[in-house]
């Protein structure tokens, strides 16, 4: 998903003394809010939540390196207990920023020192003061957001007869009667009553 970059994006980073000379670096510790599209309402960030953006920008020949943190809240519901779950995700990102826009079309094999995906590169505007993270924050959380969240590695679940969550009551259980033999039960009683 591509966004066209707006100077009032709440999402701009400033680049413009990293990127005046070749070497520099800069750290970067803000809090951003969560863009929409990350997941949905049983799983994911809500958009407008409070994101905290943590790294450091290297400048090199052809353009930026950013590494570093993002601090996430989500939401989910456990898959076997339907739990609502609220927690913080620490999502680590390499992201690489090519003064060159074409570089942003093309896998990049060098940055990292192994061939990265398409989407780990995004386009830098030339002569760019900022740099809008938007889609760097969303490709990064909609990727980590688990598919089948669970409350706990060990959850017990629901009971599949009552409904009842077997992680508050473990030894909660229902004597299982099989009806197919009800017949031939009381047909036993019967001819046992007779004898007697």
């Amino acid at each position: 998903m591509t966004h066209k970059t707006s100077h009032n994006s709440p999402w701009l980073l400033p680049i413009a003394q990293v990127s005046s000379r070749t070497g520099q670096n800069s750290d970067v510790d803000v809090t951003m809010p969560a863009p929409e599209g990350i997941g949905d309402e049983f799983v994911g960030v809500s958009q407008g939540e409070e994101i905290h953006v943590q790294g450091q920008f290297y400048s090199i020949l052809d353009g930026l390196i950013f590494t570093g943190t993002l601090h996430a809240p989500v939401h989910a519901e456990c898959t076997r207990c339907l739990k609502k779950i609220n927690t913080i995700y620490d999502v680590n990102f390499n992201a690489f920023f090519p003064y060159d826009s074409e570089k942003s079309k093309k896998k990049d094999e060098n940055i990292f020192g192994e061939e990265e995906d398409s989407q780990d590169v995004y386009p830098l505007e030339d002569h760019s003061a900022f740099v809008d993270i938007e889609n760097l924050i969303r490709d990064n959380l909609v990727t980590a957001v688990p598919l089948q969240p669970l409350c706990k590695e060990d959850c017990l679940g629901l009971c599949s007869q009552c409904g009842i969550n077997l992680n508050d009551e473990p030894d909660h259980y229902h004597d299982v009667v099989d009806n197919r033999f009800a017949s031939l039960q009381a047909l036993k009683e019967q001819l046992e009553n007779k004898s007697n």
